[in-house]
């Protein structure tokens, strides 16, 4: 017994300050802000305890339900484009020679730089004057200058674009892990047995790989849902409100009218929305595999 709980003691004691931290700056912020949903929050006078009314808001709000659809529309194009591109650049990255460790380590820069700094970079290409480099570039072939981030109509599949270049590097190295723990003696297998390279991915690596696709999309959708500082750096939800999303929306409910019950309240539903995706594909996904 006294073995045991000194085994239980150590690790403990290490994860004591990290947990102490997420404590004090995530867990006890969420329970305010869950609070806080039931109450109408005013400056220099007590809370008023309004119920569910701000939870009823957020179903009429239309602004809100605006920037929901062009979420939705982030998190099915991301995921989907990042989980093929993802694995197209797996396949063509296997290998143990030295070049090939050195390429991927370049592809998956992109995925550890910051999120501001990938927005900066990125704003400045899309510079939609004459001028700007993605400009500069389509006049080589002929094509006239493009709004970019200015045209409501593409602004949003250009963020994607932007998204896409920093997700799909983390999504190869999740595949590339997948791949490594695949048992090549199916592969031989299926040469002997005359399996075309199509073949070989279609009932060999694509099976092999489940569970990596599995935290791919998962993964994906969470960072599409909750996807804010490309967005705000960039376009802040413009132009006329085109590539507004939830996180951009609640952080003008919250920061710019200052309605914080409100702000709350759609965070809340935002949660457990995104935790409610999360547990049925991962419970389809289950009932695939069973």
């Amino acid at each position: 017994m006294m073995r045991t709980w000194r085994q239980w003691l150590v690790p403990a004691l290490f994860l004591a300050p990290a947990l102490m931290v997420f404590t004090w700056f995530k867990f006890i912020p969420m329970a305010l802000g869950l609070r806080m949903s039931f109450y109408k929050v005013n400056f220099g006078a007590p809370n008023e305890w309004i119920g569910l009314e701000n939870f009823e808001r957020v179903l009429q709000d239309e602004a809100l339900g605006a920037a929901a659809w062009n979420t939705f529309l982030y998190v099915s194009c991301t995921v989907s484009l990042s989980v093929v591109l993802a694995l197209l650049l797996a396949l063509s990255m296997q290998g143990v020679t030295r070049h090939i460790r050195m390429i991927r380590t370049a592809l998956f820069l992109p995925a550890i730089t910051s999120a501001a700094v990938l927005a900066e970079v990125w704003r400045i290409l899309y510079a939609p004057t004459p001028d700007g480099i993605m400009n500069s570039i389509a006049a080589l072939f002929g094509i006239t200058a493009q709004g970019y981030l200015n045209d409501p109509d593409w602004a949003l599949q250009w963020l994607m674009l932007m998204h896409l270049w920093k997700s799909v590097p983390y999504d190869m190295v999740i595949f590339v892990a997948g791949m490594a723990t695949i048992n090549q003696e199916l592969y031989e297998a299926a040469r002997v047995d005359g399996a075309t390279a199509w073949q070989r991915l279609r009932f060999v690596t694509i099976p092999g790989l489940t569970h990596a696709i599995t935290i791919v999309i998962v993964l994906g959708m969470i960072r599409g849902f909750r996807v804010f500082a490309e967005i705000q750096a960039t376009t802040g939800g413009g132009p006329a409100g085109a590539t507004e999303v939830i996180m951009t929306r609640i952080y003008k409910l919250g920061f710019v009218q200052f309605d914080y019950g409100y702000a709350s309240a759609a965070s809340v539903v935002l949660f457990v929305f995104t935790a409610l995706c999360t547990m049925l594909y991962l419970q389809w996904h289950k009932r695939l595999e069973a």
